[in-house]
């Protein structure tokens, strides 16, 4: 089968190690099902392993990808959820020591055909693209865990959504005006932030700048570059709702006076379960909002797609189609 996979590491030219070619046909193990792959979206994590991050050498080739949507075996419509969990696992799966993403341990999504375990698949609604469902089990899902399951977040509270453009950062901006909330973003770029506007923030700013009110909760995929201004724009009793550090992770002053003067809550919050994917789903069949598209692409073009975003010239998700 077709497939875009690792072949090797490189942490100054990581897109050197991506292969476009033929990949044996995956079989299904027991209590696994194999689905025909009909879109997947890129993610940072993809380029992160072509530098060798979370992924080992000898786990090469390694096909890429941790986002699908696709056919079961059945032809069910179906959106496969990327966590890995061990087969006796119960409960949320993000918590389980053992758990890996889809091509971590286990072949990835770029390709005709990828297997997961049956529990795995989530069913699409009709109403949405096989190219929308794509987008969801990893930025959209690590968004909605952030804002509803970690940040507790409902109808009325207000948010700060730090970094507008990332993957996760759109997706939160998009699923927090769906379900009621006062959203602000901001962004370096003045394009950006108009983008944030048209997807439902109520107001956006530029990085650093003052905040007209004290949000509920800050929605925190930067890291360094933002973390003070996360830290300054909550009211008392606020959160951080944390997922990632793009801008670095060492800080040289924490605030930690702020946060325990001001019983602030610092809160991490890693991908989602099968639950949460299948509430993400139902949220947006029930209210009409969908997954902001950059570019839609066939897989045989993926090298382009990954130049993109290794360029940073992106709003929005990658899609490759089969």
């Amino acid at each position: 089968m077709f497939a875009a996979y690792a072949e090797k590491f490189s942490s100054d030219d990581p897109i050197s190690g991506l292969v476009l070619g033929e990949r044996p046909d995956p079989v299904a193990p027991d209590g696994w099902t194999t689905v025909t792959v009909k879109a997947a979206s890129l993610n940072h994590h993809d380029l992160w392993s072509l530098q060798g991050v979370g992924l080992k050498a000898e786990a090469l080739p390694m096909i890429l990808g941790c986002d699908a949507a696709g056919l079961d075996e059945d032809g069910n419509e179906v959106v496969v959820h990327s966590v890995i969990s061990s087969p006796d696992w119960t409960g949320d799966e993000t918590l389980d020591p053992k758990r890996s993403l889809l091509s971590e341990r286990h072949q990835g999504t770029f390709a005709e055909k990828v297997i997961v375990p049956r529990r795995n698949v989530v069913p699409k609604p009709a109403g949405m693209s096989f190219e929308e469902a794509a987008c969801l089990p990893t930025a959209w899902l690590t968004a909605y865990r952030m804002l509803f399951t970690q940040g507790g977040l409902k109808a009325g509270d207000s948010v700060l959504v730090q970094g507008a453009g990332g993957g996760v950062a759109t997706a939160a901006i998009t699923l927090a005006r769906a379900a009621g909330l006062k959203v602000y973003a901001t962004s370096r770029d003045e394009a950006k932030q108009k983008r944030a506007l048209e997807l439902g923030a109520h107001e956006a700013l530029p990085s650093g700048e003052r905040l007209p009110v004290k949000v509920d909760a800050v929605i925190e995929t930067v890291g360094r570059a933002t973390w003070k201004h996360s830290v300054r724009s909550l009211r008392p009793g606020g959160a951080i709702i944390i997922s990632g550090t793009t801008s670095g992770a060492n800080l040289d002053d924490a605030l930690l006076t702020n946060i325990f003067f001001l019983q602030l809550k610092v809160i991490g919050s890693t991908m989602g379960t099968r639950n949460e994917l299948a509430s993400l789903v139902s949220l947006l069949e029930a209210t009409g909002a969908r997954p902001l598209i950059d570019r839609t692409m066939p897989l045989t073009e993926a090298k382009a797609g990954f130049e993109a975003m290794h360029a940073g010239d992106l709003f929005g998700k990658v899609v490759f189609t089969l």
